[in-house]
């Protein structure tokens, strides 16, 4: 194995710019000589990480990290300074020279390395396959396209194709020399109590997921049998943390930060459907329950959330939760629901790039306006259920850590529901303070 040598150090030194870096995973704002953004290492809710140009270095006033760009990358990515420096170099286009590394500066290099070293591999495998087997073109290629998935979105998304053999992968990775370990690690591949080992993903369409910084991190896999579970995804490791994660957020970064929104669908396909329409600040909570990790990840990158529903009533209700989840981290948060039949992908399918705009444009409304509708309907000779769903929506509103975000809402809340706005601010305050309650009473127990 080998390392970089000094001279190819100092030039990713000389070029890297600690905006440029910063700004690939958090939206920076300018404020007089310096700029400000939401600290990517901690929970904030209000902006205390400052990145100067002239210094070439960051720091966070609230929790002390930061540093010059090359500790950025380490500190975000978990990376190892030989790999950080690989990392800017990529980014930069810096040629890298190397010398044979010493057996301690071999012993050095991280499992994570290993890891992605690994998914890497496996990526480029189930690219392979798709493309260029028969099996691939023939089954994986052909559901694709069946899904109107043009060409350009298989590159984009790195679409792949795991076959049918039980051991493809494991065969292949052997031939060229990974480790058993890493295999298993990662959940590519998977050991039996009798130490069999075969691949997770055999017979499915491969959907890679990125970092932010655009490392393979784990897989999804979509069977086209029925009588398996749809899907199959890498279980969590040392590189992959599902509920910090964000399906798309590596390809949609940029639009996010570009239109200062984030539109929040639940697929792959919503996913990379929205993107060939041109709709490309989207990103996917890949069919789980948002988290606050993914919550302060979409917070980095912007203030504004639309998150889109289809048609399902259940699954709305279900859904709820998030919404005030996105609230108590201080987004604004619009919701979007799609016409009956239609979810995000087939929506894109069926309408150009313009038609989906406009659509979302017209219809998206404030979480109030969303959560009446859904709660209140069909209530009208209940008066006790009607409170409850009162008193959720005011609810909502308690979390909001904004006071004046807070007090449009109770105003625009006692408009809506034809109350008096002094009832709805007083049942507002008494809910923080339970709140307030609740959350000291459990740092004490902490």
């Amino acid at each position: 194995m080998k390392k970089i040598d000094r001279e190819t150090v100092q030039r990713i030194l000389d070029v890297a710019d600690i905006v440029d870096v910063v700004s690939d995973f958090v939206s920076l704002k300018r404020r007089g000589s310096s700029y400000l953004g939401l600290c990517p290492f901690h929970n904030e809710r209000t902006p205390s990480f400052s990145v100067s140009k002239s210094k070439n270095i960051c720091k966070c006033f609230s929790c002390g990290k930061g540093g010059s760009p090359v500790n950025f990358i380490m500190e975000h990515e978990q990376m190892t300074y030989q790999e950080a420096l690989r990392y800017l170099a990529g980014k930069y286009n810096i040629e890298i020279k190397e010398h044979e590394m010493t057996d301690e500066e071999r012993e050095r290099e991280t499992e994570r390395a290993s890891l992605l070293a690994v998914n890497e591999f496996a990526l480029r495998h189930f690219e392979y396959n798709l493309n260029e087997t028969d099996d691939g073109r023939n089954i994986g290629l052909t559901y694709l396209q069946q899904r109107g998935v043009n060409e350009a979105m298989i590159k984009r998304f790195h679409l792949g194709y795991a076959l049918e053999r039980s051991t493809a992968l494991y065969d292949e990775a052997k031939r060229k020399g990974y480790n058993e370990k890493y295999l298993v690690d990662t959940g590519l591949c998977i050991r039996t109590d009798t130490g069999r080992v075969y691949d997770r993903f055999k017979g499915r369409v491969i959907f890679p997921v990125f970092s932010v910084a655009g490392k393979v991190i784990a897989f999804g896999g979509r069977t086209l049998k029925k009588d398996l579970a749809k899907y199959v995804n890498s279980p969590e490791s040392t590189i992959y943390t599902k509920s910090k994660e964000l399906y798309g957020l590596y390809q949609a970064k940029q639009a996010i930060v570009k239109h200062n929104k984030c539109i929040l669908v639940e697929g792959y396909l919503d996913v990379i459907s929205m993107h060939q329409s041109g709709i490309e600040n989207v990103v996917a909570s890949s069919g789980t329950s948002l988290t606050d990790g993914q919550i302060r990840l979409i917070h980095r990158f912007t203030d504004n959330v639309t998150v889109i529903y289809d048609g399902d009533a259940a699954g709305i209700k279900a859904s709820l939760r998030g919404i005030d989840m996105l609230l108590r981290e201080g987004l604004n948060i619009k919701v979007l629901l799609l016409p009956d039949g239609d979810d995000p992908d087939s929506f894109a399918q069926s309408h150009t790039s313009t038609e989906v705009e406009e659509y979302i444009a017209s219809n998206e409304v404030d979480f109030i306006q969303f959560k009446t509708g859904i709660l209140l309907q069909g209530l009208e000779n209940d008066p006790i259920a009607r409170s409850r769903a009162i008193g959720d929506i005011v609810q909502s509103i308690s979390l909001i850590p904004d006071a004046v975000t807070a007090n449009v809402y109770i105003k625009e809340c006692s408009r809506r529901l034809d109350i008096d706005e002094r009832v709805v601010a007083l049942e507002v305050e008494k809910r923080r303070k339970q709140q307030a309650e609740k959350d000291a009473n459990a740092a004490r127990q902490e």
